[in-house]
């Protein structure tokens, strides 16, 4: 009788097949860089933020103006937990899904943490382009994005990758994700 054989892995290196989960503040690139990511890969790619909406049957806003941050984050945490099922896949998470103790925990433990990591400025200029996100909605977005680096990123710090995202074809961030997963 043959056995099954293992999956394909299509890297070199260390990589043993666990999801990659792509995290950083609103605008790093998470969901774009993932989907190409993803497709250099062969694998599935899972944006956390459209599985939350499908989920809750009503867009981000809407869940932060009826329910508030705090039950969008128990949500979020709970989508995540569902995702990484210990099946290969690259996952794109909200900015502030690594914020969360419990979320940030399970994706250390069982997935690869890639940090997108951007300057305020250049997240500011992604950003301005659309009126989606709550955090942002009638205020100053580079002033925003200012207060939440101070905050956030010295926790986006503790993901094992760091990748940095400039103004630059979304291939060069690729690129540098699968650089730094294989060294």
């Amino acid at each position: 009788m043959l056995e099954p054989s293992a999956p394909h892995n299509p890297l070199a290196g260390p990589w043993n097949g666990q999801p990659i989960v792509l995290v950083g503040l609103m605008g790093a690139g998470k969901s774009t860089v993932g989907r190409r990511l993803a497709q250099r890969l062969h694998l599935p790619f899972v944006d956390a933020d459209a599985e939350i909406e499908s989920a809750a049957g009503m867009t981000i806003t809407e869940i932060f103006d009826r329910f508030g941050e705090g039950y969008f984050r128990d949500g979020e945490r709970r989508v995540i937990a569902r995702l990484i099922d210990g099946t290969p896949k690259v996952i794109a998470t909200g900015g502030g899904a690594f914020i969360n103790d419990e979320t940030r925990a399970l994706i250390l433990t069982s997935a690869i943490a890639v940090w997108l990591d951007a300057s305020p400025d250049v997240l500011a200029e992604r950003v301005k382009r659309r009126d989606t996100r709550p955090l942002l909605r009638g205020r100053d977005p580079a002033q925003v994005l200012r207060d939440l680096a101070a905050v956030r990123n010295p926790i986006y710090a503790m993901a094992p990758i760091r990748v940095a995202s400039h103004q630059a074809p979304h291939d060069t961030t690729v690129k540098a994700i699968l650089e730094a997963i294989t060294a």
